[in-house]
């Protein structure tokens, strides 16, 4: 099975160690590196069409969003949350692949860095597996509706 990532460069610090946490929950459950396609986005709100250009391929059965936005003073945070956020789940129902949203939305840095491999664990770990358990899920309706 092939998985893409598309990763924000942007708040590159959070986005980095989200990366390497889905790219070590991949390797720990056997997905061979040729099978894992990274590329990258100038910032989450390009998740959507990056993930979009990766879904249309028929080598790739998963994409995984990864990406942080961080509460400002102003609504930004808000429209961009919003669109990347519908963004990923139209692409997903589109294509009729997981894409998954890994994509931090917190208040402070601090809170970006808890979860991105600190005290609340790393949530590119969580997204792979997200990613993961869904194509199992296909496969086992799949399954079942090919032996009736």
């Amino acid at each position: 099975m092939g998985i893409g990532i598309v990763v924000s460069e942007w708040n590159n610090e959070i986005t980095d160690a989200l990366l390497a946490g889905a790219l070590q929950c991949l390797r720990d459950h056997r997905i061979p590196q040729n099978r894992i396609n990274v590329h990258y986005v100038p910032g989450s709100f390009e998740l959507p069409l990056g993930a979009q250009w990766l879904a249309q391929r028929k080598d790739i059965h998963a994409v995984i969003c990864l990406g942080c936005v961080i509460q400002g003073e102003t609504r930004h945070f808000d429209f961009i949350c919003d669109a990347v956020a519908h963004g990923i789940s139209n692409v997903s129902l589109k294509h009729d692949k997981p894409v998954i949203f890994g994509v931090l939305t917190t208040d402070t840095q601090k809170q970006a860095l808890d979860r991105a491999g600190g005290k609340y664990g790393n949530k590119g770990d969580e997204a792979a597996i997200s990613a993961l358990k869904m194509l199992g899920l296909y496969h086992k309706i799949n399954s079942a509706g090919k032996r009736k």
